[in-house]
């Protein structure tokens, strides 16, 4: 019975998996093609468009919550049986991502020039800036109703439909964008003009697709406002968990500023090609949370331990598997970056401690994805807070004590993966080997 079951397994996982993978690739190319575009309009106006560009993905990033969370909770409904209930949920979920995003466009045109000047923006680089934030605004709110839809879809097991929309609007991102910028001559504007269409129609599709489930099943296609204050309660504790992940990359970045432009050049690399590394990890992340939210709804607690055990050995050996291409790789990818032969030394020192921590990196963020798929969020916060706090002293050190340029970097990456990694992988690993997280059934 086991080998039968094995193959099944593994290929349910390969089915969430290599789609959601796919999804993660296509949503950067957005930004990626406006930097294209854009960078031949000019210096200044590429300078603006990265400030606010940073603006804009923390917005969305610290939105993620309304993906993760909806996920686990539809999920859970789906293998407990009660569709109608979790398409209910889902359409909650929708509800509060226009809602959030609307606050954020109207907190967006009060504050962003502020927020362009105040990142360092100033002169044409702050007047670009802030036109393509303030275009990009409306677009938000698309984007965030995307995110939820993807956590609705991914809830039911589907993660084919987002890619097909992700790739479809990252597609029309690129035509639109050529069109405005160079056809119609709007600049700026224009580019952000492209990337807003585009996520709107990226959103309504995703909306038609859940709205077409939820009159299946007779879900109510009202909103609920029990239902979304209940969703925005759930969000919180994973609102707390990214928070305290920014603040440890964004103490990486601050420590890296301090070992010289070398070492601050490296770093934008290693850190570039580590995030670029985490989509193939987060693939089966999310996988996890799809999988385990539908088994612990099942009420079987041998299948999820046998789900979640499969899941950790792929997570291990696609990190053994990525790592060993990195290690391979490190001597050469900064010459693709750079010509100067200190930042080509630093980055080769940093990929190596990156190769090497991918299988923990993989153990790490696949733990992260089962207890997200539980529903086990105020421990993920907690967990989240507690391992950033452990970090942060080392992180102080590295930037106060480190020999500047790349002996100065590959401390900052020893420490970032000794010690925060390791701090996250031992806070998750003891929930995963206890039971509490295992709430079967409809929820908690």
């Amino acid at each position: 019975m086991r080998d039968v079951v094995a193959p099944s397994l593994n290929r349910q996982i390969l089915a969430l998996a290599l789609p959601a993978l796919g999804a993660l690739i296509a949503e950067p190319i957005f930004l990626l093609v406006d930097s294209a575009i854009i960078g031949h309009l000019g210096v200044a106006q590429l300078a603006g468009v990265g400030v606010a560009a940073t603006i804009l993905t923390t917005a969305v990033g610290l939105s993620v919550f309304l993906a993760y969370g909806t996920t686990a909770q539809v999920a859970r409904l789906l293998g407990a049986g009660n569709l109608r209930r979790a398409l209910s949920l889902g359409m909650d979920g929708i509800y509060l991502a226009l809602g959030i995003g609307l606050a954020l466009v109207v907190v967006g045109m009060l504050a962003g020039p502020a927020a362009i000047r105040a990142l360092g923006a100033s002169g044409d680089a702050a007047r670009y800036g802030t036109s393509y934030l303030l275009w990009s605004l409306p677009g938000l709110p698309g984007m965030l109703v995307v995110l939820a839809c993807t956590g609705v879809l991914r809830g039911l097991q589907d993660t084919r439909t987002p890619l097909w929309v992700a790739v479809a609007g990252a597609i029309s991102n690129i035509g639109l964008n050529l069109l405005l910028v160079n056809g119609f001559g709007w600049g700026v504007a224009g580019s952000a003009i492209g990337t807003v269409i585009a996520q709107t129609l990226m959103a309504a599709a995703l909306v038609a697709v859940v709205v077409r489930h939820a009159r299946h099943h007779r879900a109510s296609l009202r909103p609920d406002r029990r239902g979304i204050r209940g969703a925005g309660a759930a969000a919180v504790p994973l609102l707390i968990r990214t928070l305290a992940l920014r603040v440890g990359i964004l103490a990486t970045t601050m420590a890296a500023a301090r070992l010289g432009q070398v070492g601050l050049a490296g770093h934008q690399v290693v850190n570039t090609v580590w995030n670029f590394l985490a989509l193939a990890l987060d693939a089966l992340a999310i996988a996890a949370q799809a999988l385990t939210g539908k088994t612990l709804g099942a009420g079987d607690a041998a299948e999820v331990r046998g789900v979640t055990r499969a899941m950790v050995c792929w997570s291990l050996g696609a990190g053994a598997v990525i790592g060993l291409l990195v290690l391979l790789a490190a001597p050469w990818v900064g010459a693709v970056f750079t010509p100067d032969s200190g930042v080509r030394h630093a980055i080769t020192l940093g990929l190596l401690v990156v190769a090497v921590a991918q299988p923990l990196a993989g153990y790490v963020f696949l733990l992260d994805g089962v207890l997200i798929g539980a529903g086990d969020g105020k421990y993920l916060a907690w967990a989240g807070c507690l391992a950033v706090l452990v970090y942060l002293p080392f992180a102080w050190a590295v930037a106060a004590w480190a020999p500047a340029g790349p002996v100065g970097l590959l401390w900052l990456w020893i420490a970032y993966t000794a010690v925060y990694l390791t701090a996250r992988a031992v806070t998750l690993g003891l929930r995963y080997r206890r039971d509490a997280w295992l709430v079967l059934g409809a929820g908690r």
